[in-house]
């Protein structure tokens, strides 16, 4: 039986500590039939001599280098637009996160059950974490605007990171730039954006590893709750292409309640600046700015909560000053 060709895309820009796990786990797919290829945006830590130590042993390889360095999803674009014209599907796997040997086999063959599939996800493991339950066991396939209102009415999330997915080679080449730039979360907006047209496959089976913690790229987001603004964006957005009228507004609604709640508890515990800036970019997508009087009730809310609970009350004051001292002796140093 023919293999279809396989297009694996890791962008990678000084990641010297990880490149070698996750370019081999790539060469140990059960899968043999696929080009690689490793876009190097500019790295001056021995990244890109790693990826050519690697690129000599196998004929698969294929080095793009950027000319000049590029913003995360700019570069992840470019490296998007050097896939092969005959690739059929494409997988992009991050430079500090690995795949399992079976995951290009696995989600091939889920591809292949219907000529509608557009995306393939499955369970993720990131760190010590397993992701993306809450998909129908064992449905292998779902049609796309069935898996949006799915993720829209229940918040179950199975769309992981670009490393938990595989999309059709055809959509890629299509839509230049693949991920639209300027965005928070590009690629749960594309997710949303190829399910209007195509359907979804998943493959029950855990096929990625993500890296966690502060060796992460996401790891300077961690604490800015992006889950929230994520969700609030992904409905403003895509409510009503997937759902009735009546069912989008009420969770436009309930939606917006439930981020302002999750930021008026941030307020109460002092977040730095970057923090409300990291919503306000968020929110710029959306055409919108911080509702000041929408938060200020909120706030309220979480103030007199605090007022009946005098225990946590101190403890957020506790850490509050804190953070103020270790950012004086910070200074002072």
């Amino acid at each position: 039986m023919n293999q279809p060709l396989v297009s694996v895309v890791t962008p990678f820009y000084n990641t010297a500590p990880f490149l070698a796990q996750c370019i081999e786990s790539v060469l140990a797919q059960t899968y043999s039939n696929f080009e690689y290829v490793l876009s190097d945006n500019c790295s001056t830590d021995g990244s890109r001599e790693i990826a050519e130590r690697y690129a000599q042993r196998d004929s698969r390889i294929r080095i793009v280098r950027q000319p000049k360095l590029l913003a995360q999803v700019p570069h992840y674009n470019a490296a998007l637009a050097a896939i092969s014209a005959e690739s059929q599907y494409c997988k992009m796997v991050q430079a500090d996160d690995a795949i399992f040997p079976e995951c290009l086999q696995s989600m091939v063959r889920c591809f292949q059950q219907s000529e509608s599939i557009g995306l393939v996800s499955a369970y993720d493991l990131k760190g010590t974490i397993l992701r993306g339950s809450g998909y129908p066991f064992p449905t292998p396939v779902l049609p796309g605007k069935e898996m949006a209102r799915l993720y829209l009415r229940t918040g179950t999330f199975v769309f992981g990171s670009p490393s938990t997915l595989m999309y059709r080679s055809s959509i890629v080449r299509e839509q230049k730039p693949f991920y639209q730039e300027g965005l928070l979360h590009e690629d749960t907006e594309k997710c949303m954006q190829i399910l209007e047209h195509w359907d979804f496959g998943f493959v029950h089976q855990v096929l990625s590893f993500l890296r966690a913690g502060n060796e992460s790229i996401t790891y300077a987001t961690r604490n800015f709750q992006p889950r929230a603004i994520d969700r609030y964006i992904i409905v403003r957005k895509f409510a009503s292409l997937f759902l009735e009228p009546q069912e989008a507004a009420d969770l436009k609604l309930f939606t917006k309640r439930e981020y302002y709640r999750v930021l008026a508890a941030e307020a109460v515990r002092f977040p730095g600046r970057e923090f409300w800036q990291y919503h306000q970019k968020g929110l710029r997508t959306l055409g919108e700015s911080l509702d000041s009087s929408y938060l200020a009730r909120q706030v309220l809310k979480q103030v007199l909560w605090l007022l009946v609970n005098p225990g946590t009350a101190v403890l957020l004051l506790w850490r509050f000053v804190n953070r103020k001292l270790k950012w004086h002796r910070v200074v002072a140093d």
